[in-house]
């Protein structure tokens, strides 16, 4: 009814607005050809002031007429009058052209008083010439009031409608609700429909007898038990034929009966009768019937579902304990025997075993796993490679990928076939029936499992068939997820092979000794490093990146690189763990904002990082969280270092503290990751002392036997963490291969400086070298005066390199550049890079360092040589380079 009202409001509406609308342009047009017609009109366009005399005329008309305008114009619409004085003399706004053309034309137009409903008729003189036009009209307005007025009308008309109709709809829904009780039509339609499933739904008669004796009513289990025929409601229950007469007599007297057995035929039968008072006095009776036959037979298979709920239970938190392909595969085995089989056996393909998916059917299966309730049966041992023949329902499965019962073994020729020696011996050993159910996971066949009966003297049926599939089933996802997990730890310790360092360089200023362990649940981000410097330094690395797997690898492989890249620019150890720090502050901020959802940052690590100079024996260190190195000294004692502790990287906001020891040669470094010393049996002081005491009273040791003697102490029997271990035992640059001079602060020292170090050079036996030395060091040298500041020092390095040193206090970088054909300068660094395999910078804390190595004679061609092709030595005057 609401909707019908609403309904009929808005087309009423629309009605009287359309009737409105329609109304004010018929009395437009009516006004307007009244007034174009009227006498007078055409003499008072004539006049020389035509606006004098039409004005008050169609003032006074506009008024009688009930429009809001009447404009005279002539042919051109420039207006004669209008309601507004002001507009006299402008153009008309509106379409004069149909009328021109002597047509009545009418419009909606946004004119001077408003949205405008306007008619335009011609003017026309005798011979039908149109001279004149005239306008009238009414405002949208205007029109809208006519509307507004009407609607009262409407809404009340409309209203006292749906108050008849609200209050019918109340007088005839109290009236139903009092008729049924409060429910309405849908609780009532759904409470018969839950009455009638529930009656003939449950698996329990029911019967309601009258007071008399009479059947009202019976659901289809109560018919069924006691074979009552279909029209029996309604019915004596003494009339019903086949009712047994004990029932009957229950039934007729009334009584109330709980739990009664009674039999009927070849059912025993328990019922429950009570008596039913609907208006206070009995009127009949309510009887349940149970047949308890039928229960004893539904407890014997609960009693089987029970058992194999249990087994599938068992085989949920049994199965899959390790991500180890075989284990899974012996944990089948072991949840199967004796409960459901007497002997399982596992055949998985060979791909599966090392983590890849299988290619093939029923080739290239191995034995994985054989477990029995005895050890001498005849079955395939573990570890045989079976090829299935295709006439075995092993191979039908394996190609189908559905289970297959094999009732009688006798009987299965397909199945003798595969190796018939052996059948033979199975069967007389008593095996006599199978299930053979493929491993499939994710739709693909893995391998397959065969069940084997034995004592029981049933063969497996339908029922021991569709355990096996779900048994199957649960066990494939736990075998593919360690086949996967497999596949996964093989990539991953691949790829940190493929980071860490394959072999740690030779080095003049330590001698090694390293160890790596990755952890058993899979491979982390442990690192270590040995980076040669210049000037004969060495770097030592030691990091750990928290978590495992690939990320935890792929993160210590950018962190190393990154290390590697730092380390490159002769950075202080403090200085190389700021920027460390602020890179994996940038990662990980890139990695939030990005676009990539899978990618976790850098997850946090720590380092430590230390620099030895073999020249001055200080080593100077700093870490970033990472645990304190051990020195070992020549003369026994071992001692932490008191390093002050950085925060982890990726955290910031503090700096990092470097200290700075003087190690006497022969001294040994230790330095290590957490999972050496961390243990879940130990806490990390007391692994820092096994570690003190494996070092203790051994101070000659050699590095590698160092090693040793630290993992027999402390490797954890299966380690949860990454293990890095790096032992260098310090040397030193004597001063036999060791040369340094004061350079004055002078052009003319150059010479001097050449000379001495040739000189030198000589001294060493490396005279073949004079030449190219000299001109780096001419280079360097004069660099440093014109372009540094005093003091100026060079030395000379006689390491596995000849290393040519200037140094100075200014902190101003040389760069490289290439001088054009009509420079007179800037090949000097030109020069020292071609002359020598490597050069650089390297800041101090007094000003920088200059440093270029070249290749001692033998070890990387004949430097000298390439010289000499470069150069013309008859024409070079040293001094003047």
């Amino acid at each position: 009814m609401l909707l019908l009202a609403a309904g009929a409001v808005l087309a009423l509406v629309l009605q009287s607005r359309h009737d409105g609308e329609r109304e004010a342009r018929n009395r437009s047009v009516a006004v307007a050809e009244t007034f174009g017609r009227s006498l007078g009109l055409q003499e008072a366009l004539k006049a020389p002031d035509p606006s004098e005399i039409l004005q008050p005329l169609t003032e006074e008309t506009r008024k009688r007429a009930g429009v809001d305008f009447i404009v005279v114009m002539d042919t051109r619409g420039i207006r004669y009058t209008h309601p507004q004085p002001d507009r006299i003399g402008e153009r008309f706004v509106g379409t004069i052209e149909p009328s021109l053309a002597g047509r009545v034309h009418t419009e909606s137009v946004e004119g001077p008083l408003g949205q405008e409903i306007q008619a335009v008729v011609p003017v026309t003189s005798a011979d039908g010439e149109v001279v004149a036009l005239v306008s009238a009209g009414l405002t949208v307005q205007n029109v809208s009031g006519v509307v507004e007025r009407q609607l009262p009308v409407i809404l009340g008309v409309s209203a006292a409608a749906l108050a008849v109709a609200t209050a019918g709809t109340a007088l005839v829904a109290r009236r139903l609700r009092r008729q049924t009780h409060g429910l309405g039509t849908l609780e009532m339609t759904r409470m018969y429909e839950h009455h009638d499933a529930v009656l003939h739904a449950v698996r329990e008669g029911v019967l309601i007898t009258d007071g008399d004796g009479r059947l009202l009513l019976a659901n289809d289990e109560a018919k069924r038990l006691l074979g009552l025929p279909p029209d029996a409601e309604g019915r004596h229950v003494g009339q019903l034929p086949h009712l047994d007469q004990q029932m009957a007599g229950l039934l007729l007297s009334g009584r109330e009966a709980t739990d009664e057995v009674l039999s009927a035929g070849d059912r025993l039968l328990v019922v429950n009768q009570r008596p039913t008072k609907p208006h206070g006095q009995p009127e009949g009776s309510a009887v349940t019937i149970r047949d308890s036959t039928e229960m004893r037979v539904l407890t014997g298979r609960a009693d089987a579902a029970r058992r194999r709920l249990q087994l599938l239970y068992d085989a949920g938190i049994g199965i899959g304990t390790t991500l180890d392909v075989r284990r899974t595969a012996e944990e089948l085995a072991d949840v199967a025997v004796p409960r459901f089989a007497d002997f399982v056996t596992v055949d998985l393909a060979d791909q599966v075993l090392h983590g890849d998916e299988p290619t093939g059917t029923g080739a290239d299966l191995r034995r994985t796993a054989v477990g029995g309730i005895r050890d001498d049966q005849p079955l395939y041992p573990r570890g045989k490679l079976i090829d299935f023949l295709p006439s075995t329902p092993q191979a039908r499965g394996l190609g189908s990928g559905q289970a297959e019962l094999v009732p009688d073994l006798s009987d299965a020729p397909g199945w003798y076939a595969q190796d018939p020696p052996v059948a033979q011996s199975i069967i007389d050993y008593g095996i006599h029936s199978l299930i053979t159910a493929p491993l499939k996971a994710r739709g693909v066949v893995l391998g397959l499992v065969n069940f084997w009966r034995m004592e029981k003297q049933e063969p497996f049926d339908d029922d021991d068939l569709s355990l096996a599939e779900e048994l199957v089933a649960r066990a494939a996802v736990s075998i593919d997820n360690a086949r996967r997990y497999t596949r996964e730890h093989t990539v991953a310790v691949a790829l940190q092979r493929s980071l860490l360092p394959r072999g740690l360089p030779e080095h003049s200023a330590v001698e090694v000794a390293h160890y790596y362990l990755p952890a058993q649940s899979g491979v982390g981000g442990d690192w270590f490093d040995v980076i040669p410097l210049s000037g004969s330094r060495v770097a030592l690395v030691v990091g750990d990146v928290v978590g495992h797997g690939l990320h935890a690898a792929a993160t210590m492989g950018r962190l190393r690189t990154a290390v590697h890249n730092f380390s490159s620019l002769d950075l202080p150890p403090d200085e190389l763990l700021s920027r460390l720090d602020d890179l994996v502050q940038r990662i990980d901020h890139n990695g939030e904002d990005g676009a990539d959802a899978d990618d976790d940052g850098m997850l946090g690590a720590t380092c430590l990082y230390a620099v030895y100079d073999p020249v001055s024996r200080r080593c100077v260190m700093a870490r970033a969280g990472h645990p304190p190195p051990l020195v070992v000294r020549p003369d026994g004692p071992v001692e932490i270092v008191q390093l002050p502790t950085g925060p982890p990287l990726g955290l910031g906001g503090m700096p990092f503290e470097t200290a700075e020891l003087v190690l006497t040669e022969g001294s040994q470094l230790v330095l290590y990751t957490d999972g050496l010393i961390e243990d879940r049996t130990r806490d990390i002081d007391e692994g820092l002392e096994l570690l003190r005491s494996a070092l203790s009273d051994h101070p000659d040791r050699h590095p590698e036997e160092s090693c040793r003697a630290i993992l027999d102490v402390l490797l954890p029997a299966r380690a949860r963490d990454d293990v890095a271990l790096l032992v260098a035992r310090t040397r030193t640059l004597g001063p036999d291969r060791v040369a340094e001079w004061d350079v004055p602060f002078e052009p003319s020292a150059v010479a001097a400086m050449r000379a001495v170090a040739a000189k030198k050079l000589d001294e060493w036996d490396l005279s073949a070298l004079a030449f190219g030395t000299e001109l780096i060091l001419s280079e360097l040298i004069t660099n440093a005066i014109r372009y540094g500041s005093a003091p100026v020092r060079m030395r000379l390095l006689r390491d596995r390199t000849l290393t040519c040193e200037v140094s100075d206090a200014s902190s101003t970088s040389p760069h490289l550049r290439y001088a054009a054909t009509t420079d007179e300068g800037g090949r000097g660094l030109f020069l020292v890079a071609q002359l020598s395999q490597r050069w650089g910078t390297r800041y101090t804390s007094g000003g920088k360092v200059i440093w270029a190595e070249q290749a001692l004679p033998g070890d990387s061609g004949e430097p000298e040589q390439e010289l000499l092709g470069f150069f013309d030595i008859d024409e070079i005057d040293i001094d003047t380079v």
